[in-house]
């Protein structure tokens, strides 16, 4: 079971002269631009959780809320309603003073301008968090040393930030939030003052560093292929609200409103879309243990020229097809894995959409989707990836069809004498 690293209860900032009577029309159900003379009203109504060790990130436009949220998470603003929990902390009820321990302790921050203090060096500035928490200058400067390491500056400790480029001084700030070793890591546009290419390649560490450390990490930036390539679960927000919380796929095969649908639909979907997202169920599957009669059967049932073979334990063994299957009927039988084609191209259920073209028209059958352990979980016919391709119509497109009905129509039968796959 996931344990809740941070989460977010009916969240509410309001800026001005009346908050809590802003915070009182808003749940009513005013809009931000009603209640604008009683105060600019930041956040709306924000709920959330966020699972340890997770990469949640918040994206949106200029004004929509981000960083305002962020800085309600890390407790340097308290909300005007509603509850930040930090574990089984309330940030909004705790007194100044457990507050200030929370932040030292348990959540780090790297910034957008990275923040360095510009008369340290680069192992000095990474241990600057460890000498407010009162750890010994021999240990702060171990754990320093090995957190500049992890973020690629091996060789840099004594250099100044003045010495350094834009991404190098980005580097310092992560390293800075990894010697801190605290639960929650924040990152607020830390990337975003960055040159393209070097953006990339922070990107790229981050993800390498999540894979070591396991970090919770609450990511906030305006560049949704940031979004894509980072969280494993993805927030949109748009006026002060959370409009959708999903993964990548989720948020591209099924955006909540017109809104989400525009944002994303420049999105090369195929760099983020993978073949488990829009395999289809086929029709059946034939067990290897399965006579030939029975599997001319559920082809004819089927319509379908091919049924794909499973062993007991449903992995896949290959393909037959109708020709030789009739020929051994009419011939008395026979064992089907010996009429089974074993060189079937076969693809994992994580395998980008992008990685799937070739594959699939090399294969004269759709192409099988099989799980770690070689399981067939589904197939995609090659209709089925051009479709996937297009962006959804939006929700007012009265030709718009239901996720569960059109391509699954076009899947290739396969047979199966041992219940639905």
């Amino acid at each position: 079971m996931d344990v809740t690293a941070v989460r977010a209860d009916g969240v509410f900032k309001v800026f001005g002269r009346r908050p809590q009577e802003a915070v009182r029309r808003l749940q009513e159900g005013a809009t931000r631009e009603e209640v604008r003379p009683l105060g600019t009203a930041a956040v709306v109504d924000a709920s959330f959780e966020v699972a340890s060790g997770e990469t949640f990130v918040v994206m949106g436009l200029s004004g929509s809320g981000k960083s305002t949220l962020i800085r309600m998470l890390n407790g340097l603003w308290r909300p005007t309603a509603g509850r930040i929990l930090l574990g089984d902390d309330d940030l909004s009820a705790v007194s100044t003073k457990e507050l200030r321990e929370l932040r030292r302790r348990r959540v780090s921050m790297v910034f957008q301008h990275f923040a360095l203090l510009p008369h340290r060096s680069v192992v000095d500035n990474a241990a600057f968090p460890l000498e407010i928490q009162g750890v010994g200058r021999a240990e702060r400067r171990r754990r320093a040393g090995e957190a500049v390491a992890l973020a690629g500056l091996d060789g840099w400790q004594d250099s100044l930030p003045s010495q350094l480029s834009g991404g190098m001084r980005q580097r310092v700030g992560l390293a800075r939030a990894l010697a801190a070793d605290t639960d929650v890591l924040l990152m607020d546009e830390a990337f975003s003052a960055l040159d393209p290419l070097i953006r990339r390649e922070m990107q790229d560490q981050l993800l390498e560093l999540q894979q070591t450390l396991g970090k919770t990490i609450v990511f906030i930036t305006h560049d949704l292929n940031e979004a894509m390539h980072l969280g494993d679960r993805i927030a949109m927000m748009r006026d002060g609200r959370i409009v959708q919380v999903g993964t990548a796929e989720q948020i591209l095969s099924a955006p909540a409103d017109d809104f989400v649908a525009q944002f994303v639909s420049a999105v090369d979907r195929t760099r983020v879309l993978t073949a488990s997202s829009v395999m289809v169920r086929p029709a059946a599957v034939v067990r290897s243990s399965a006579g030939p009669h029975v599997a001319l059967r559920e082809m004819r049932e089927a319509q379908t020229t091919a049924a794909y073979v499973v062993g007991d334990d449903r992995r896949l063994h290959g393909v037959v097809r109708d020709e030789d299957v009739a020929a051994a009927v009419r011939g008395g039988g026979g064992s089907l894995s010996e009429m089974t084609r074993r060189e079937v191209i076969a693809v994992p259920e994580d395998a980008l959409l992008a990685d799937l073209f070739a594959p699939s028209a090399e294969s004269p059958l759709p192409l099988p989707v099989v799980t770690l352990d070689g399981r067939l979980a589904g197939v995609i016919p090659r209709v089925t990836l051009l479709e996937a391709m297009a962006a959804p119509p939006a929700e007012h497109d009265p030709g718009r069809r239901p996720a569960s009905t059109g391509a699954a129509s076009t899947a290739p039968a396969v047979a199966t004498t041992g219940g639905a796959l």
